[in-house]
């Protein structure tokens, strides 16, 4: 069963960045994965059963706003 991950949200990997950032942001979901570092911005793309192995836990959820 694939992980529950969306757009926005906040996960942290089993290894940090060498930048010293363990939390990433998802910024693409399909059979690639696309992350952002939180502290330098750099973008990386891992397919989904990588990530699915160096997956940690998943820390934040976006905030969606209801609409009127």
């Amino acid at each position: 069963m694939p992980l529950e991950i969306q757009i926005g949200d906040i996960v942290q990997m089993k290894k940090g960045h060498p930048c010293g950032e363990n939390r990433w942001m998802i910024y693409r979901v399909g059979a690639d994965i696309g992350l952002r570092c939180t502290k330098c911005d750099r973008r990386q793309l891992m397919p989904r059963s990588k990530f699915e192995k160096a997956f940690k836990r998943k820390l934040e959820a976006p905030k969606i706003e209801p609409s009127e």
